[in-house]
């Protein structure tokens, strides 16, 4: 589909390339990407997350969207959950099998041995909106909050990562934040945007508390629409929605590949 690349200097006037793949609940996304720019040279490619998702069945789908690419040097990989050290920690939206597995060798052998950076989806989501996205003309403390079927969160301040935050799982006012203020929970309960954000600005606020951030970004597929609701939220620190989308965790992907192979 795309032509053999592989990560090229930009001292010849060509874009530095790395590539990225996206794991997530329901599908598998992939793409080439500008590491100057942070947006995808070309097309990305999506094929369904397998079922079960077991890490020997994700690793050969993963494996078919490099292949669609030609890629054939080293690339980032999200995982839904905690990744610490290349070795998988939890496993809330796919086979618990991934519990305990070193997701970089898994991923590596199926690729043929080439290096593979795994790392947290929002962690991912977080350096790319920081860097290139809604973050990017910010300094001090950032929240990403990914609002979906959980809340995923990244933290980053002035461009270096605290890995594997878990804001999602946070208690708030006796109830786990993910289960008050996903936007799953809002689908299922046929919320307003008006009755959802007050359980979203108190999850904001319980943060807040902890940690003081300068900026909130919201992402997750809701912030398509954060004109409908951000402007509702009465916490105290500004929130804007995600800029990136849904090529944010592939562009961070990259992006992590990268500074681990310099």
């Amino acid at each position: 589909m795309t032509e053999s690349s592989t990560p090229t200097p930009s001292d010849d006037g060509s874009p530095r390339r790395g590539f990225g793949v996206d794991v997530g609940g329901s599908g598998v996304k992939g793409g080439i990407v500008d590491l100057d720019t942070g947006t995808l040279i070309g097309e990305r490619f999506k094929l369904p997350t397998p079922q079960p998702s077991t890490p020997d069945a994700v690793a050969k789908t993963i494996a078919q969207v490099v292949k669609e690419f030609g890629w054939d040097g080293p690339l980032g990989v999200t995982y839904p959950g905690v990744v610490t050290g290349g070795i998988v920690r939890t496993a809330a939206n796919v086979d618990k099998g991934w519990i305990g597995t070193n997701a970089q060798e898994v991923i590596g052998a199926e690729l043929g041995g080439r290096h593979v950076t795994v790392l947290n989806d929002a962690d991912a989501a977080g350096l790319a909106e920081e860097k290139f996205g809604a973050g990017k003309d910010n300094t001090g403390v950032i929240v990403l909050l990914t609002f979906g079927t959980g809340i995923g969160s990244a933290v980053i301040h002035n461009g270096v990562l605290l890995p594997n935050t878990e804001f999602g799982h946070l208690e708030v006012g006796g109830k786990e934040a993910e289960h008050r203020a996903a936007s799953s929970v809002k689908e299922a309960k046929e919320w307003s945007y008006e009755r959802w954000t007050k359980e979203v600005t108190k999850v904001l606020v319980a943060i807040e508390n902890a940690i003081w951030p300068d900026l909130f970004i919201a992402g997750g597929g809701i912030s398509r629409k954060a004109d409908k609701w951000i402007p509702m939220l009465e916490n105290r620190t500004p929130v804007v929605g995600a800029a990136l989308q849904n090529e944010a965790g592939i562009v961070g992907a990259a992006m992590a590949a990268d500074v681990a192979g310099s």
